[in-house]
């Protein structure tokens, strides 16, 4: 039986092809990595800028208050001194308690 040289093509372009798919997928993984590495790098979106200082805001918009905080602290720990003009909920700047959930609006802006 004579062998038919198109299926020695057909397997030559199956492995170029497939060769080509490892390549791909390899160059993918990498960029997936280097940009995973670049992005950890930078400066945290939270970050602000105030008088040439960086500040990084430790408070997200809702605040949960821990235990012993008060709003004089929460309001110099995430820089929003309208704690409770922005929180209508809160009747009673001394009944503050572990549990409590407040807006917070930082008075700067990045």
């Amino acid at each position: 039986m004579a062998s038919d040289p198109r299926k020695g093509l057909v397997l030559s372009s199956k492995a170029l092809a497939d060769a080509a798919s490892w390549y791909c997928a390899f160059v993918l993984v990498a960029l997936l990595l280097l940009s995973m590495f670049r992005d950890s790098s930078m400066l945290p979106t939270h970050a602000n800028f105030v008088d040439n200082q960086l500040l990084f805001r430790p408070c997200e918009e809702i605040y949960v208050v821990g235990e012993g905080e008060t709003l004089h602290t929460i309001s110099d720990k995430c820089g929003d001194p309208f704690i409770v003009e922005n929180n209508p909920h809160i009747h009673d700047p001394d009944d503050v308690f572990p549990g409590l959930v407040i807006k917070i609006t930082p008075s700067y802006h990045p």
